[in-house]
């Protein structure tokens, strides 16, 4: 039974070594153009190119796994999948639970989406997405919050008058605006957050040095401000 245990042991060892640098990397692959499902029901946008590059030069094999935005940081914590690449700002609230690469892209301002130019966002009913930067913004503020699980619904609730306006990542909100003539990008933005990076656990402090190693020199050679560049992400460095 020892021979046994010990062989069992060694397999499991060895599977794990041999999966080592397979990487699940976890994504909502619902806030385009950051991450989506394509027509082929494939993972795509902005951070499933940059995640396959990065993986490439950390000499790493990615697989891509989806997950809903209320329970994504949960799940990497008890080890469903090992990264977080889903548009996921770095705040101190969320490095309290797990860690953050550098940041791959610029802090996008948040605007505010919507059926006309003058509602009142101080006293009004805003719309955000569960778990985000601006759901705790709008908390702040005397307007009264209204929190769903996905940022196609936030943008529903305008347009069905359940909120005055929704508070979102302009680069998310402003495509949206262009395509239907019924809503308006306000003027108004906020700056909050610091930038979006990977999420991992904080125990995963190998894999972490090699995702910075890895954004760091596509930051030097700049391919990662070609990347931000082709998919109109914001700013870049």
């Amino acid at each position: 039974m020892k021979n046994l245990i010990l062989t069992t042991a060694a397999l499991a060892l060895t599977a794990g070594l041999a999966m080592a640098d397979t990487v699940r990397m976890g994504t909502e692959g619902a806030y385009p153009p950051y991450n989506f499902l394509n027509d082929a029901g494939e993972v795509d946008g902005f951070e499933r190119e940059l995640g396959d590059e990065l993986c490439k030069r950390a000499e790493l094999t990615c697989e891509w796994v989806t997950n809903e935005w209320d329970s994504i940081i949960p799940n990497l914590v008890s080890g469903n999948y090992d990264t977080i690449m889903a548009g996921m700002s770095i705040t101190a609230e969320r490095e309290e639970v797990i860690d953050f690469t550098q940041n791959y892209t610029q802090p996008d301002p948040s605007g505010y989406l919507a059926l006309s130019a003058d509602v009142d966002l101080a006293g009004g009913v805003i719309a955000a997405q569960t778990g985000t930067i601006q759901a705790s913004h709008v908390a702040s503020t005397g307007a009264t919050l209204v929190e769903f699980a996905t940022p196609e619904e936030t943008v529903a609730a305008v347009r069905n008058g359940e909120a005055d306006a929704v508070l979102a990542d302009r680069t998310y909100l402003k495509p949206i605006a262009d395509e239907d003539d019924s809503l308006v990008m306000l003027e108004q933005q906020e700056l909050i957050g610091g930038g979006i990076g990977l999420g991992l656990r904080e125990s995963d402090g190998e894999l972490k040095a090699k995702f910075d190693a890895a954004i760091a020199s596509m930051k030097a050679d700049g391919s990662l401000n070609a990347l931000i560049e082709k998919w109109e992400i914001g700013e870049k460095f």
